[in-house]
């Protein structure tokens, strides 16, 4: 790993990860190239900012979970030549049943680059720390639709109270939110803004 990087369970060493595109439980339903270990990798300072997060969290016995963060461009590669393949629709049901996959680039849901590449980008929730139940957020994480949008108003109330919670304390040390996606964060200020990175997760 270059120099800033860090594994983020060494510096949180109780943070819950499920990397989803080690797994095959994701749009493309492969697990993804560049992802060759569920450990999350970070840049040191994104790491840090997250264990405050953690550890504020951890006072209402809630924990996060976090799906990805550092993304190889390789990674972003594999996403771009599936978006084109648009008979390969075999999580459509799941991830994007209202949008064409044809849709996917001219609604942002796919792009060349990714914020996460510079490794202070994440996607995450919050879950009960005692079940390990993740709360309620209305939509599930990387489900491509409005409904994912930070400020869709048609959602209960406690889903509505989950999200804002989660914006929140993650606004309070130091992420801002992608409108489009209540699950993701990136770090103001971040170290690498301008840099995207390409080496594996091992």
């Amino acid at each position: 790993m270059p120099d800033k990087f860090v594994y983020a369970t060494e510096v949180i060493p109780n943070l819950d990860v499920e990397l989803r595109y080690y797994s095959t439980d994701n749009f493309v339903g492969t697990s993804i190239e560049g992802y060759n270990a569920n450990r999350l990798i970070l840049t040191y300072e994104a790491a840090v900012a997250l264990k405050r997060v953690q550890e504020e969290l951890k006072k209402e016995n809630l924990c996060l979970r976090v799906y990805d963060g550092y993304r190889p461009q390789r990674a972003v590669n594999h996403f771009i030549d599936w978006a084109k393949d648009l008979n390969d629709t075999i999580n459509k049901a799941v991830f994007y049943p209202e949008l064409g996959k044809e849709f996917l680039f001219q609604e942002e849901y796919i792009a060349t680059r990714s914020g996460h590449s510079k490794g202070s980008t994440v996607d995450l929730t919050i879950i009960d720390g005692n079940t390990g139940e993740p709360l309620d957020m209305g939509s599930s994480f990387d489900y491509f639709g409005e409904i994912s949008g930070i400020y869709f108003n048609n959602l209960t109330s406690a889903q509505k109270q989950n999200r804002k919670k989660l914006l929140n304390i993650m606004r309070k040390h130091g992420f801002r939110n992608y409108p489009k996606e209540w699950w993701h964060y990136t770090l103001r200020h971040e170290p690498f803004p301008s840099t995207y990175f390409d080496f594996p997760i091992e």
